[in-house]
């Protein structure tokens, strides 16, 4: 929990330097022998019936916004291990450096820090540290900013544990559910269609990868209007596979272990549109949630099978476990033809590809508007996320042109995140289109930053969430 108070009334509180800063407290107290600064370098130092955590913040000139986010996981991290129960920060280094949005990021820093996922019943919850932000001077709205990262933090860590969840206790209905509920406390209204729905709309898509499981699939429609003047309507599109085997396409057995993060743009979605709602604003979305597992069974996909998605385009499978894409065709058909969105935006773990050119802190992106992408843009600049878009051209369209469907659902052996990029805008009807590939971002065994942990990381939602505050504005 974070807070705003008029100086130090913790007595523990955090101290900040940049690298061999002479004027840093450790040099004071001649202590630099053993700290110097260095990034996410930390020293507990008890004076005089108080104490303070020295944190180090590297070279003053290469901080951004991650790193200020990262330094303050840090030192939060080191709060908990610590048990501290309430701690004074004073973030005005990091917020004349480089504004406001440095509130943003040090709130969500504090809040992610520490976060670790159990299933287990008996993991005893520790009381969590109350941080307290001193008061920064010239710096108006403090106590506005602190909410809007803490309704965002909240929202992160949401799509966290839904990631993390095991597989056997988050079936597609169960994520339904999950979601449904979680959207409850804000004005978004929900609509979920069941197996037997999909079905009679001839969502091939959908219940066909979703058919090889007995457990059904579903479609989560959620509906947010926060300017009910504006005909501009923004879709949202996040895949919710929740167990993916590859189908008759089997994945190799290391790759199973992942297999129920296959959801995590669907948690995105419900995560960013939450904080959407929540802060009210002015914005109109439509999110829509294919749900849905993809096995091995009499009823599966088969390499070879030709499909009709719900946009009327026939589809070549050729891999059943390129499946997510054929999971949102269907669901973009739907945000386009019932729901009158006016952009889309998709986001899903969508291939191995964009982790092999990116690696665990990029996520891949594509776009066929200029205009569009801006707004996603603007966005970034607050979230402190990393997005490369790639480019395409004519001769990647032909890639997955079909000789006996409309398209294929692969291309060929080399350009595979731009490929499935692709598959999913043929079903956009022309609408402006932004394509978000998580595969490398949503999901670490091995953090790279301090404010992640192993498992899930909730990309996507603080991107999404700055990208519709922009749109807003």
């Amino acid at each position: 929990m974070v807070t705003v108070t008029e100086g130090k009334n913790a007595r523990f509180y955090i101290d900040f330097a940049w690298e061999k800063d002479p004027h840093i407290r450790s040099f004071r107290l001649g202590l630099e022998e053993v700290f110097e600064g260095k990034y996410l370098e930390t020293l507990y130092v008890p004076v005089q019936g108080q104490a303070f955590l020295l944190v180090g913040c590297g070279k003053e000139k290469e901080t951004g916004l991650l790193e200020v986010k990262e330094i303050l996981a840090a030192a939060s991290a080191r709060c908990r291990e610590m048990k501290v129960k309430e701690c004074s920060v004073d973030i005005s280094v990091f917020t004349q450096l480089l504004g406001k949005d440095a509130v943003t990021q040090s709130v969500l820093g504090l809040e992610l820090g520490g976060y670790s996922y159990s299933f287990s019943k008996e993991k005893k919850e520790e009381a969590p540290c109350c941080f307290q932000l001193e008061r920064v001077s010239g710096l108006e709205g403090l106590e506005e900013l602190i909410e809007e990262a803490q309704e965002l933090a909240g929202d992160i860590l949401f799509a966290r544990d839904l990631v993390n969840t095991p597989g056997n206790h988050l079936r597609p209905m169960d994520l339904d559910r999950a979601v449904t509920g979680f959207v409850e406390d804000v004005e978004i209204e929900a609509q979920t269609f069941v197996y037997g729905q999909l079905r009679a709309m001839k969502m091939e898509g959908l219940y066909g990868v979703g058919g090889s499981s007995e457990y059904p699939p579903c479609m989560l429609v959620l509906r947010y209007r926060g300017n009910p003047d504006s005909s501009e309507v923004y879709g949202l599109v996040g895949k919710g596979v929740t167990c993916d085997t590859g189908g008759y396409c089997l994945k190799p057995s290391g790759s199973m272990a992942g297999i129920k993060g296959d959801m995590a743009g669907a948690a995105a979605v419900a995560g960013a549109l939450h904080a959407v709602a929540a802060r009210k604003l002015k914005v109109n979305v439509t999110a829509c949630l294919p749900m849905c597992e993809n096995r091995i069974s009499q009823s599966a996909l088969l390499p070879g099978d030709v499909i009709t998605g719900y946009g009327g385009k026939t589809i070549e499978v050729l891999n059943t476990d390129a499946e997510g894409r054929l999971i949102l065709a269907d669901a973009v058909s739907f945000c386009i033809r019932d729901e009158g969105i006016t952009k889309l935006l998709d986001i899903a773990t969508l291939t191995g590809a964009a982790w092999n050119a990116l690696g665990y802190t990029i996520a891949g992106a594509m776009s066929d508007d200029d205009d569009f992408y801006r707004v996603f843009e603007k966005g970034l600049a607050h979230s402190a996320e990393k997005y490369l878009r790639f480019p395409f051209g004519r001769e990647h369209v032909e890639m997955i042109k079909s000789s006996v469907a409309d398209v294929k659902n692969v291309g060929s052996s080399c350009c595979g995140t731009i490929t499935a990029g692709l598959f999913i805008r043929e079903f956009c009807e022309g609408k402006p289109w932004i394509h978000l590939d998580i595969a490398g971002t949503a999901w670490c065994d091995t953090p790279t930053y301090a404010f992640e942990a192993k498992g899930a990381t909730g990309a996507g939602v603080a991107s999404m969430y700055f990208m519709l505050k922009e749109a807003a504005e």
